[in-house]
């Protein structure tokens, strides 16, 4: 990082879920074509993960309308707070890079599930 560069701002809790309320209704395309298994009024019930499918398996265009759309803050929350298995190898380290929050080589391990 260069001095005096800024690293990206994680927006408050309040923020992304104001963000998220806000772009409810716009999410209902993708929630329609990337959780098939669920009505879409059901899939918006859980608007995050609706973002995590599109970031992992959506297509250029759908992945740049979804940032549009719900901006950056809230695509590094969803990352920030992936479950296991919602991301595959590839879209982790992808989504690491493109929103800085990762150095080339330097991607944290993908979330694992836990046994207790």
């Amino acid at each position: 990082m260069i001095r005096g560069e800024m690293l990206p701002r994680v927006p408050e809790a309040r923020e992304v879920t104001a963000r998220l309320d806000a772009s409810a209704s716009a999410l209902l395309p993708f929630a329609r074509r990337y959780i098939w298994w669920k009505p879409a009024s059901e899939a918006l019930a859980q608007p995050r993960r609706v973002i995590a499918q599109v970031m992992n398996l959506g297509d250029h265009g759908d992945i740049e309308a979804l940032a549009r759309i719900v901006g950056e803050g809230v695509l590094r929350d969803v990352l920030e707070h992936a479950e296991a298995g919602q991301f595959s190898e590839r879209a982790w380290a992808y989504w690491h890079y493109r929103l800085e929050l990762a150095d080339v080589g330097r991607v944290p391990p993908l979330p694992q599930r836990r046994i207790s």
